[in-house]
C-alpha cells in the first residue's frame, strides 16, 4: 500500500520570538516494512539534519531573527509492505536493556504494577501482552481531549480515558514494570475513522529477541496502516516537533496531518 502524508505544524505568538530552536523528528526511514518514495521537508530557514540518539533522523531549525509566525511542513510518499506484523530486529545500535528506563510520563505506581501483574504469563509473554493491550483499551476508552501532553501514565489511568499518546505511556509503564524493554513510536496512521487524528502513537516491545508492535488504541499487532517516524523512551523523545525559544508570550499552535492511499494508476 502507498500512503501520501502531508502534515503542517503552525506556530502564532502573541509578541515576537527572539529567538527558537525546533527540533524536528519528521523524517521516516526505509525499514523491512516502509520504502521512502519521496520526502521532503519545507522549513523557514535552513536546519542541521543529524541522528539522534535512538537512531532517529533529526533536524535542528534555529531561527535567530524576530519571527511571531514559525510553519513548518512534512509531506512525501511511502510504500509501506503488507505484511500482518511487524517485527524488527534491534537496528540503532543501543542494547534493548535502554528501554526499560522509566521516566516521569512513564513511571508505574501500584496501581499499574498490580494491572500488568494480572494479564503476565511468564510462560505465553505475546498472549499477555495482547491480553494486557485489549483490558488496557477497556478500561481507558479513547477519548480526545481528555489528557495533555504533560499527564503522565499514573495520572491518565487513574482517569479512565485518554488519547494513543497516554495508552503507549501506560502500555510502556506496564511492560517495563514486568521487566521487558518496550519504546514509544511516533508515526502516522490510514484510517477511515474520522474520530482517530493521522498522527499516531503505539508501543514496540522487545519479545523473542525482536521489536513486536502493539497499537493499544486500534487494540491491533497489524500495523501495515502504519507509518514509522522516531522511536524512544517516552513522547518527549520521540514527538514530531519540539522546541525552545526565547521571548513570544503565549502560543497558538495547529497542526494538521493528512493520510491519503495512492490509487495505482491503470
Amino acid at each position: 500500500m502507498k500512503l501520501n502524508i502531508d502534515h503542517k505544524t503552525r506556530y502564532h505568538y502573541d509578541d515576537q520570538v527572539k529567538l527558537s530552536t525546533q527540533y524536528l523528528r519528521l523524517t521516516p526511514q526505509n525499514t523491512p516494512y516502509q520504502r521512502i518514495v519521496r520526502w521532503e521537508l519545507t522549513l523557514p530557514g535552513e536546519a542541521t539534519k543529524t541522528v539522534d540518539t535512538y537512531g532517529n533522523v533529526m533536524h535542528v531549525l534555529t531561527l535567530d531573527s524576530p519571527h511571531q509566525i514559525l510553519e513548518i511542513q512534512a509531506h512525501g510518499e511511502v510504500d509501506i509492505h503488507e505484511v500482518a506484523e511487524d517485527c524488527e530486529l534491534q537496528e540503532c545500535g543501543l542494547s534493548p536493556l535502554v528501554f526499560l528506563r522509566t521516566t516521569p510520563l512513564t513511571r508505574p505506581d501500584r496501581n499499574i504494577k498490580a494491572f500488568a501483574l494480572n494479564y503476565w504469563q511468564p510462560d505465553a509473554p505475546e498472549a499477555s501482552l495482547e491480553a494486557m493491550m485489549a483490558a488496557l483499551l477497556a478500561k481507558m476508552p479513547y477519548r480526545p481531549g481528555s489528557t495533555t501532553v504533560a499527564d503522565t501514565a499514573s495520572e491518565v489511568f487513574a482517569r479512565g480515558t485518554g488519547v494513543c499518546q497516554d495508552h503507549s505511556h501506560v502500555f510502556l509503564a506496564c511492560c517495563r514494570s514486568l521487566g521487558i524493554p518496550a519504546r514509544y513510536v511516533s508515526g502516522y496512521l490510514y484510517t477511515d475513522n474520522r474520530e482517530h487524528v493521522a498522527t499516531h502513537a503505539w508501543v514496540e516491545a522487545w519479545l523473542e529477541e525482536r521489536w513486536q508492535s502493539f497499537d493499544i488504541t486500534n487494540n491491533t499487532r497489524d500495523t501495515r496502516q502504519h507509518l514509522k517516524l522516531a522511536v524512544g523512551i517516552d513522547y518527549l523523545d520521540a514527538c514530531p516537533v519540539r522546541g525552545m525559544r526565547l521571548g513570544g508570550g503565549g502560543e497558538d499552535m495547529q497542526a494538521v496531518a493528512a493520510v491519503q492511499k495512492v490509487t495505482p494508476q491503470q
